[in-house]
């Protein structure tokens, strides 16, 4: 069940009552506008495919006001709540809003521009990565330091739980390379924030999971783009000494001879083609044979280090040289390493050619019961042994990373639950469930069932871990997710969304009724008020 939300009685410490009902939701209803309305049956299912909930209404805002209309229609009811809906690739109904309203951000101007400086652009909070990157890139030569190994995420999205990927470890995740946004909040006001202005609201929407605003615009910083990458994976069979060279990496004081380290788990299986030694290879035509360098005593899973240098002329900016001082330094297995040389853009849009052949074979459309962990450094080598080795020694059906970050790259300010260490693996079970007549939902409850039996594990043993793109089903899971900024969580829900308007897939908090219901005729033109605020912090 949901966390009944806050009362103000001051004896309370976070003061959860249950919210009463009312029948006057339609009236707020039948004010909308439905112009734009598309079929509810789109927002009633998202990319995990394991949570069906039906909205009342699905709008297609065209502009930063329609978003602050239906948030200000929404808090003068008696129980309606919204969620904002980018490209639908949540995995657990978090952008779900059952009979209420689901705004469908994709359609939200105005067009991307540059800002006046030129060192950053001005996007709309529900365009896709991948068309910040082909824009940037094609118009200006730039490009955003940071990214998410899938493009085809929306920055609102991305920007309310964390945005992460390879170039963490230098540049910090998505969260930490913004410069300013406009956020709508459930009073129906613009409020432009940065982190000198209106900066609580700023932190508190970085990782908030939608619960207190919703990002209409963002502007991120630039930096001049590469033309090439230089791509390479290399195998190891020792996690430990796999770990090992990942963090030592990430952790170097001359780090900025790499622009992008990433790892996965693999099985040791030549004809598994989803997790096995073919998914290691980076171009399809590369033929190999790990019976020449692989031990027979090796376990039931391997280790791959990913890892790529962007350059522009090969020669003139060391490339290779810059690529044979790292290499000398790392243990991988000899003869166990794949190199490529790619453009920028198709190093970044690789994720691409997997969803189109996912699309082909039919599992992009059947569930994914992801599981996306933060796991202390000091805690890996260890869910490695019982997890990867163990419960996951037969794969996934499909992409198993683990990968170190730096918890000095994001700020502490932020809404996001980080474990305490400084270095920590982002570990991501990016399930794909094969299709088949009636095999699918099977298949899909012994996974959900599995990232169970991995929760359960972390727990028991202690480990320094968050869930990553969380959702508890109550109260006690969702202050232990926060641990002490739980408290600070609820307080920004107090001031931001005190009716709890937003959000409720994430089933966190419950909508409250109004002090004074006082709900317009049908016919009234209901509208917020007009301007964008931007009033300074004290």
């Amino acid at each position: 069940m949901m966390i009944a939300y806050l009362d103000h009685h001051p004896h309370q410490q976070y003061g959860l009552v249950s919210a009463g009902e009312s029948t006057s939701d339609e009236t707020i209803l039948c004010a909308i506008d439905v112009d734009d309305a598309g079929d509810v049956s789109v927002a009633s299912r998202d990319f995990g495919g394991g949570v069906f909930s039906r909205p009342a209404r699905f709008l297609r805002p065209s502009t930063a006001d329609d978003v602050a209309r239906a948030l200000h229609l929404a808090g003068r009811s008696a129980g309606l709540t919204v969620a904002a809906r980018g490209n639908g690739h949540c995995v657990g109904g978090q952008a779900m809003a059952a009979g209420g309203i689901v705004l469908d951000m994709r359609g939200l101007g105005p067009q991307m521009s540059l800002a006046l400086d030129g060192a950053a652009v001005d996007v709309p909070g529900g365009v896709l990565w991948s068309e910040v990157l082909e824009w940037t890139v094609s118009n200006k030569g730039m490009a955003p330091p940071s990214w998410t190994d899938y493009l085809g995420l929306t920055v609102g999205g991305t920007l309310s739980n964390g945005g992460v990927s390879g170039q963490c470890f230098r540049y910090g995740p998505q969260v930490a390379n913004v410069v300013e946004m406009e956020v709508v909040t459930p009073d129906g006001m613009r409020r432009l924030c940065s982190p000198s202005s209106n900066s609580d609201l700023f932190f508190a929407v970085l990782g908030g999971l939608g619960q207190f605003g919703i990002i209409t615009r963002a502007r991120l910083p630039l930096l001049a783009a590469p033309k090439m990458v230089r791509w390479r994976r290399v195998v190891y069979t020792d996690f430990e000494i796999f770990a090992g060279d990942a963090e030592s990496l990430v952790t170097q004081a001359d780090s900025s001879t790499l622009d992008y380290v990433e790892g996965f788990v693999f099985v040791n299986d030549v004809s598994d083609p989803v997790s096995g030694w073919n998914s290691v290879p980076i171009l399809p035509d590369s033929a190999f044979d790990p019976s020449e360098f692989l031990a027979d005593s090796s376990g039931p899973v391997l280790y791959c280090l990913e890892l790529a240098l962007y350059y522009d002329d090969r020669a003139a900016d060391h490339v290779d040289e810059r690529e044979e001082e790292t290499l000398r330094r790392l243990r991988y297995m000899k003869g166990a390493e794949f190199s490529a040389d790619v453009g920028y853009v198709e190093f970044l849009s690789r994720v691409a050619k997997v969803e189109a052949k996912a699309r082909a074979g039919g599992t992009w459309e059947t569930p994914h019961p992801w599981l996306n962990l933060f796991i202390s450094a000091g805690d890996i080598v260890d869910f490695d042994r019982h997890v990867f080795q163990c419960i996951l020694r037969r794969g996934i059906g499909g992409p198993m990373l683990v990968y170190p970050m730096r918890r000095s790259g994001w700020d502490d300010r932020m809404s996001v639950a980080l474990p305490r260490s400084e270095v920590f693996y982002l570990v991501a079970l990016l399930r794909f469930i094969a299709p088949g007549p009636g095999e699918a939902g099977e298949a899909a409850k012994a996974a959900e069932e599995q990232n169970r039996q991995i929760l359960r594990h972390c727990r028991s043993k202690g480990y320094d871990f968050k869930v990553y793109i969380p959702r508890y089903d109550n109260e006690a899971d969702w202050a232990a997710h926060f641990g002490g900024g739980w408290g600070s969580f609820v307080q920004r829900k107090r001031r931001y969304d005190p009716m709890a308007v937003l959000a409720p897939g994430q089933n966190i908090f419950s909508r409250a009724r109004p002090p004074a219901l006082a709900v317009a005729p049908a016919t009234e033109s209901i509208a917020p008020p007009p301007a964008t605020v931007d009033d300074r912090d004290d």
